[in-house]
């Protein structure tokens, strides 16, 4: 089967999804850069638990300020009106529902839409951080991942064996293989990376999955 999509394509897909005058929150590792892919004629605020709103793509070169930093701790730039205040002042804004979407990366996502993303048993290592509170406090909830580990195990599955963050939490899966809608009804492939099929995808997909009528190649 031919590769997929690179990290940076699926942030790019990622960003598709934001509507202007959304507030998005990116979660640490692989969601932090869809900064970097938000288009310029969209106005996106983005928050960060740890005390900043108004952010926008990760600072290069001469533009990096030690001071200012995401949630992943990586240096970013200011846009124009930018604020800025404490943590517990930054998670009562997730906590009031004044995040429209939050993209998160993840360990395992169920075909209900539960969220492993905090822990792995095998190795013994994580930590709780914000997205507990994200997936509670959010309207829309993207996880962007790689569809299958290093070993090629599948990501999405039937139950999560992973410890969970939440249940039944996830909307949309981005990774460099597909686009999955979660519904009522189960997991709905919407795209799929160019070159690839629906039968490539499922081959990796642990959950039967639901093909959509207008399946299509993934939009970048």
């Amino acid at each position: 089967m031919k590769s997929g999509l690179t990290r940076e394509l699926i942030c790019m897909r990622v960003a598709k999804e934001f509507h202007n005058g959304d507030y998005v929150n990116l979660g640490i590792g692989l969601p932090t850069q869809v900064s970097n892919f938000i288009p310029g004629d969209l106005e996106i605020t983005l928050h960060c638990e740890n005390g900043m709103l108004g952010y926008g793509r990760i600072a290069q070169g001469d533009e990096i300020d030690p001071e200012l930093v995401n949630a992943g701790s990586q240096p970013v730039t200011l846009k124009p009106g930018a604020a800025f205040f404490d943590s517990a002042t930054g998670f009562a804004m997730i906590r009031g529902g004044h995040v429209n979407v939050t993209v998160l990366g993840a360990f395992e996502v169920s075909e209900k839409g539960d969220l492993a993303n905090w822990m792995r048993l095998e190795k013994g290592v994580g930590s709780v951080g914000g997205s507990m509170d994200l997936i509670c406090g959010s309207k829309k909830v993207i996880v962007a991942m790689e569809h299958t580990t290093r070993e090629g195990r599948p990501r999405i599955v039937k139950k999560c064996s992973q410890p969970l963050t939440g249940l039944a939490c996830v909307d949309l899966i981005v990774t460099d293989l597909a686009v999955i809608e979660v519904t009522s009804r189960g997991l709905v492939l919407k795209e799929v990376a160019p070159d690839l099929t629906a039968e490539d995808v499922q081959k990796l997909t642990e959950p039967k999955l639901i093909i959509s009528r207008d399946l299509k190649e993934m939009d970048l």
